[in-house]
């Protein structure tokens, strides 16, 4: 079954692992309660698009944060570094679909990826797309995201063909519908971004011990000022709040996974005063580290 509940897992760099899908058909529908953990921050070669199908989500990607409602879509670029976390509304619930656009496009030298696709993931393409707005193509974009999980979710006979329309209907809908970069990306926020990968992989290999800033830093060969610009650039957040956020979800991976006592996942996180974990994680997670496990399992 191409569905499966949402669980990014990523290297050291960010760069997610998973294999979406397999590679005879290189497509996966997810499902992510973001109420119970936000998709982190990460990257893949494959394409992206979801939709909100309850609640409000707070995407990201490219330096921007923008609200999404129920019913409204988004589309993420390869090689594009996002997030997606809870709205103002509580419980957000998405669908997801992550393909290899050689699903769409075929060869490198069809028509399909010369004329839309290599356009579309080109230097001038977008990094995202916001699925929303009163243009009806919009509209049309969201349907064909959904049709492609809906045949992804119930598998009937010739599914994989369905999928692939579906998708290949979105990407017609980008293609013609993108507006070009007039320019290519800065300079400075293409240096911004790859600075800011070689910090969150000295942090997600660290995260267990003691972190500041001037390390931080100094992995990415940075100023303490560059590198709090780059965070608040890329991220929207300083380094030692992502640093937070960051061993929270590794300690809620551990309560779930392992038999650990409470301060023994607190300690293994980063997270060396058992109160102050506590405190910490209920203000990310609403429960206490014990109340989290319990309710997981």
């Amino acid at each position: 079954m191409a569905l499966s509940l949402c669980g990014v897992i990523t290297d050291n760099q960010g760069r997610e692992l998973a294999c979406h899908g397999t590679p005879a058909f290189p497509a996966a529908c997810y499902h992510d309660d973001l109420a119970r953990a936000p998709v982190p921050w990460h990257w893949h070669t494959e394409l992206e698009a979801f939709v909100v199908a309850q609640g409000t989500a707070l995407a990201a990607a490219g330096g921007e944060r923008f609200a999404l409602r129920r019913g409204e879509g988004f589309f993420v670029n390869s090689e594009v570094l996002h997030a997606v976390l809870d709205g103002q509304e509580p419980g957000c619930r998405l669908r997801s679909i992550v393909f290899h656009p050689r699903l769409v496009g075929g060869s490198l030298d069809s028509v399909f990826w010369t004329r839309y696709l290599h356009p579309l993931m080109g230097e001038d393409g977008p990094q995202y797309v916001r699925l929303c707005g009163p243009e009806a193509w919009c509209g049309q974009a969201v349907q064909a995201v959904e049709a492609a999980c809906a045949a992804c979710t119930e598998e009937p006979p010739g599914y994989e063909f369905q999928v692939r329309t579906a998708l290949s209907e979105l990407i017609l809908l980008l293609a013609r519908h993108r507006i070009p970069r007039a320019s290519p990306k800065p300079a400075g926020a293409l240096r911004a971004e790859e600075r800011v990968k070689r910090m969150l992989e000295y942090i997600h290999s660290r995260y267990d011990a003691e972190l500041t800033t001037a390390a931080i830093a100094r992995s990415a060969m940075v100023s303490e000022s560059e590198c709090l610009r780059c965070f608040r650039a890329v991220i929207g957040m300083p380094p030692g709040q992502y640093v937070t956020q960051y061993r929270v979800r590794k300690a809620a991976e551990l309560l779930d996974a392992s038999a650990l006592s409470v301060s023994e996942v607190g300690a293994r996180c980063g997270f060396q005063d058992a109160s102050y974990f506590a405190k910490t994680f209920r203000a990310q997670k609403g429960c206490s580290p014990s109340q989290y496990r319990g309710r997981e399992r």
